[in-house]
């Protein structure tokens, strides 16, 4: 098993529109008003930036981001990340009730050498600092989609 290697998953039922949070999701520049662990967000062309991300652990990790696809028809936005971390992200937007899902999938390989080493030992906090990054990004994205 390779212990730098991490899939995640997250669920987001949220009170808004599937278009009106595709809309918020498409703008990765204004992810740092609404989601605390997102520190910095500089685009670097139409499809490509350099994403800064840090929560509850004192550590960062900064990777390139570069569009993969972008569907709004199907409520899919993904990403490829090099850097810090190497791999890709996709958010999927759908109907839900009256509300959405945005459900959030991610495989990737850690680079940074601090958490390659402490790979086994520091697997669950590490796992769990993600769940709490996710946690609150869904508390951040509902309040900035009831205020808009």
């Amino acid at each position: 098993m390779d212990w730098t290697r991490y899939r995640f998953r997250s669920s987001w039922a949220l009170h808004a529109s599937p278009a009106t949070v595709y809309d918020v999701l498409e703008q990765a520049e204004d992810y740092p008003r609404w989601w605390p662990a997102v520190r910095e967000v500089n685009r670097l062309d139409d499809t490509t930036g350099v994403i800064r991300i840090r929560a509850v652990l004192p550590y960062d990790l900064t990777f390139t981001a570069r569009e993969v696809r972008r569907d709004p028809a199907a409520g899919v936005l993904e990403i490829a990340m090099t850097g810090d971390l190497e791999g890709w992200a996709r958010w999927t937007v759908t109907g839900d009730g009256a509300g959405s899902l945005a459900r959030y999938d991610q495989v990737v390989v850690v680079n940074k050498p601090l958490l390659r080493r402490f790979a086994v030992p520091g697997r669950p906090v590490f796992r769990a600092n993600h769940w709490l990054m996710m946690r609150a990004g869904r508390r951040g994205l509902a309040a900035y989609l009831e205020a808009v």
